[in-house]
């Protein structure tokens, strides 16, 4: 007799096509206001976890604005009192902020002014983030007004995420993006509020890899296997390995990034529609050697009709960076160590620019790091030459030869 694994459905949603889609019955007393007594939207997602969440959000929104529907329809006590003539202010059902009421947002209302506000020309990472932390909260300590949570909530959010085996690095990060949230919240609605999510402990090296940089023996190693190849793939591998760009920061160059014309060939790393960047400090112009040289004129000798230096990682509006990780770390794990990654060439990149005794702060210039200090903000950085010349000495010195 064959028996049939069970699996529990995500609630509010069903599956077409292998993706996820919302649905949600119009509640009676309401359907007039509607043109289907069913509301349908696709999530966008094949992942149970986040159609879980996304689901939760949604319904959360739906309940609040179905509340504030049936209090614009409920009888005001002294209507029967009003002089003839005068008009009844009307309730605004439709633009007004959900959920606000005497007891102020909540954090549904909260992160949809911060999306609003703050999510213009960010990636979509940045919203699924916000969207996914808070979402947590709301699962496990419900949709509140913001001066509702207490620090056992909080507690309990805490303990929730670490009890689903997080690290303490993403235990971190949902705590940033929920704190971020509503400290934005509670200043754009000027509520004296204090955020409870704010100085909560939990061990934040649990379960963190240290990041290894590749050895130079084996960096050696692959970029003659990049040369051999001589694909693609293994120009952005070579790329990276030169410069130490992020492997995002790559993958989303165009052809005009590129400017081998002049004395110092160089690559220019800047915002894009389909690619941003991480921080106001990753926009940063870097001399191209060695490997990164050769990555780059392979890059524009192969160039067909596309504007994209890699465009099997650009087919649609966003840079599938994701996509580009998980492809060459598969390659790349055949030649470096146990923990090594496409991330650890920007880790060796810092290592090789100590050994040429290359000064910080044009390190960080070279490799998009934040520099601390009020005086690393004034002035255009150094000149091109002078960042030539400290990736020269670091290249020259692991020559592949």
């Amino acid at each position: 007799m064959q028996t049939r694994l069970l699996t529990k459905p995500v609630p509010y949603t069903f599956v077409r096509g292998g993706y996820y889609y919302f649905t949600r019955r119009v509640p009676a007393d309401l359907r007039q206001h509607y043109k289907y007594p069913r509301i349908v939207q696709g999530l966008r997602t094949s992942s149970p976890q986040e159609a879980k969440l996304q689901a939760k959000i949604e319904a959360a929104k739906l309940d609040a604005y179905w509340t504030q529907m049936r209090l614009a329809k409920s009888e005001v006590l002294g209507l029967s009192l009003i002089r003839d003539g005068m008009d009844v202010p009307a309730v605004q059902s439709q633009n007004m902020t959900p959920n606000r009421t005497l007891e102020g947002p909540t954090l549904i209302d909260a992160l949809g002014v911060y999306l609003e506000q703050k999510g213009n020309g960010k990636a979509k990472s940045f919203r699924q983030s916000a969207e996914r932390a808070c979402g947590y909260v709301i699962e496990n300590c419900g949709n509140k007004p913001l001066a509702a949570y207490t620090r056992q909530d909080v507690l309990v959010f805490r303990d929730w995420l670490v009890a689903r085996g997080l690290t303490g690095s993403s235990v971190t990060r949902n705590f940033s993006y929920v704190k971020a949230v509503i400290n934005f919240a509670l200043s754009e609605f000027a509520l004296d509020v204090r955020n409870p999510f704010v100085g909560v402990y939990h061990d934040r090296s649990k379960g963190v890899i240290t990041r290894k940089p590749i050895p130079l023996d084996d960096l050696r190693r692959v970029q003659r296997e990049c040369m051999q190849i001589d694909d693609d793939i293994r120009w952005i591998v070579a790329l990276v390995s030169d410069t130490g760009m992020r492997l995002a920061e790559a993958a989303g160059l165009s052809l005009d990034d590129f400017n081998l014309q002049g004395d110092i060939p160089f690559v220019e790393v800047r915002k894009h529609p389909w690619r941003s960047l991480k921080t106001s400090a990753s926009a940063r112009v870097i001399p191209l050697s060695g490997m990164a040289l050769w990555a780059s004129q392979r890059i524009l000798q192969q160039a067909d009709t596309s504007t994209f230096a890699f465009p099997r990682y650009n087919r649609g509006s966003r840079t599938s960076s994701n996509s580009a990780s998980a492809a060459i770390n598969k390659w790349l794990r055949n030649y470096v160590p146990a923990g090594c990654t496409m991330h650890s060439f920007r880790h060796s990149m810092r290592d090789r620019l100590r050994a040429v005794q290359c000064p910080a702060d044009i390190a960080d210039q070279i490799g998009g790091w934040a520099t601390n200090g009020v005086g690393q903000g004034y002035g255009s950085g150094y000149p091109i030459e002078v960042l030539m010349d400290w990736v020269g000495k670091t290249v020259a010195a692991t020559d592949v030869g």
